[in-house]
């Protein structure tokens, strides 16, 4: 697989689940795991967005340790997508205003839990590993990204 077939994978799964889980390590070692809605934005190839508030416990984790794991899934199970990377946080405001146009309509849970958009910061993870299991068929293939 190639890396641009990859992220069109990427692409085509997030449409379909909207979702995704993104594992990070905290402060102590331990893995911490949550939903986030992310998306891939055209003409940044290579990188997946999201946005979180610098205040939450995940800003911590990622300014100790910026690898991070993503996990997409279809609905019935059929294909699983991981996604290795690591993140920048980034507060550039015109990303931001980018990432929202992606994602903004569905972050009613985001908002209600983080009401200060001042807070608001862009996570880009950076891929640096993807892989696209079909488990019925046994089929798992990944691509390594500079």
């Amino acid at each position: 697989m190639t890396k641009s077939a990859f992220m069109q994978e990427l692409e085509n799964m997030l449409d379909i689940a909207r979702t995704a889980v993104l594992a990070t390590v905290s402060a102590d070692g331990s893995p911490a795991m949550r939903w986030m809605t992310p998306s891939v934005i055209r003409g940044r190839a290579g990188a997946l967005y999201a946005v979180t508030s610098r205040t939450f416990a995940k800003s911590e984790h990622l300014a100790k340790n910026a690898q991070v794991q993503w996990l997409l899934q279809s609905k019935s199970l059929d294909k699983i997508i991981t996604v290795n990377g690591k993140v920048n946080i980034i507060e550039n405001s015109a990303l931001k205003a980018e990432v929202l146009e992606a994602i903004g309509p569905r972050l009613p849970v985001f908002w209600r839990v983080n009401p200060d958009p001042a807070n608001l910061v862009v996570l880009e993870t950076v891929v640096t590993e993807g892989t696209v299991f079909i488990p019925m068929r046994g089929e798992k293939d990944t691509v390594k990204f500079n």
